[in-house]
């Protein structure tokens, strides 16, 4: 795989920072809109961007930095021009977690009303090469989950039959693993738990939505119940999608996968699927690092002896490694699954997601 060139993108983006400067933008204050303006939301990808408009609706401007369907968006390079659109900006919605760091270069020196999906207090230091990437101290929670004792007030997780637990939130049966050991039910030196893609995990796109919904209403408090009538009709459209990965955990609970990269993990999770991608394949990809000779022949032998029912694949982070581990996997007539980063162009969270969770379903049922 290609390694993804975080640094160039710290780089440039603060080159994007000292562009606003010189243009005399570099106090970061934005004219607050007025009762009848439109909101300014800029959005790091289109993910974030859907989710702000579907909670905004007609009272906000929405643009995405990213949004083109078949880029990578860990090596995105930004640009002076985008730079300047964080700085106009209203409000910011990123994802955190090192995913986006082009936008938290420049709000580094553009202070703004900002949601971000993973919290700055649950992001972790690098570790060290060779290591798994963000492993959880002993009791932290899953990126972008909220804390013990803190659901939404007065009802179970979106999507859940009532008195049920969240998905990997087995009430009753398994204690936290100890600092360093894989979380429950994760396949052994698979501890994804600190994961950036957390679009995937739909509670957490739930707490996104009221975080978007509650900055919208400090800025116009006159729309501000329309705005969490928004969220609250959107969070229903998620809990549709999370009843549907619970359906495929009652049916297909246990059955192997194979994946390109962990991007989809929060849903494999979800939905009981055993990620079997060999561990010296993964780990490579987590370290963003060219995949070993060995590695590659590990996922190879893995799919020539057809251990899992489906490879989860994602295009925009496409390489000839992956190229030929699809390859391989549709000369055994193993189901390939795409699951990527934004969204095809017309499509909003919802129906993409939707798209997404249909392809798994269909794959695990061949």
């Amino acid at each position: 795989m290609t390694v993804r060139s975080r640094p160039a993108v710290t780089a440039l983006a603060g080159l994007a920072a000292g562009a606003i400067a010189l243009t005399g933008c570099s106090s970061g204050e934005t004219a607050a809109p007025g009762p009848d303006d439109k909101i300014k939301v800029v959005a790091s990808t289109s993910v974030w961007g859907s989710v702000a408009q579907a909670v905004g609706g007609d009272a906000v401007e929405v643009e995405s930095i990213i949004n083109d369907a078949s880029a990578d968006p860990h090596s995105y390079e930004s640009s002076p021009q985008d730079a300047a659109k964080i700085s106009d900006a209203n409000l910011v919605v990123l994802n955190g977690g090192g995913y986006d760091e082009f936008m938290t270069q420049v709000l580094g020196d553009n202070p703004k009303p900002t949601v971000q999906a993973v919290d700055s207090e649950q992001e972790k230091p690098a570790p060290p090469e060779g290591e798994h990437a963000g492993e959880p101290h002993a009791g932290e929670p899953h990126a972008g989950e909220p804390h013990a004792g803190e659901p939404h007030a007065g009802e179970p997780h979106a999507g859940e039959h009532a008195g049920e637990p969240h998905a990997d939130e087995h009430a009753g049966e398994q204690p936290a693993p100890p600092q360093g050991e894989p979380h429950a039910g994760e396949h052994a030196g698979h501890d994804h738990s600190v994961n950036e893609h957390v679009w995937y995990d739909l509670h957490a796109v739930h707490e996104v939505a009221d975080k978007v919904a509650a900055e919208l209403g400090k800025m116009q408090p006159a729309k501000a119940q329309q705005f969490e009538a928004n969220a609250a009709a959107f969070e229903q459209q998620v809990a549709g999608l999370e009843g549907r990965v619970g359906e495929i955990a009652a049916a297909h609970q246990g059955k192997p996968v194979i994946v390109t990269e962990p991007v989809a993990h929060y849903m494999v999770e979800a939905a009981k699927l055993n990620d079997v991608t060999p561990p010296s394949f993964v780990n490579a990809i987590e370290a963003e690092t060219d995949p070993s000779a060995a590695a590659v022949a590990d996922i190879q032998n893995a799919i020539n002896a057809r251990q899992a029912v489906a490879v989860i694949y994602n295009p925009q982070t496409e390489s000839p490694v992956t190229r030929n581990v699809r390859t391989a996997a549709d000369s055994q007539r193993i189901p390939v699954v795409e699951m990527t980063e934004t969204l095809p162009q017309g499509q909003s969270y919802v129906q993409w997601m939707d798209a997404q969770i249909t392809a798994l379903q269909g794959a695990l049922n061949r």
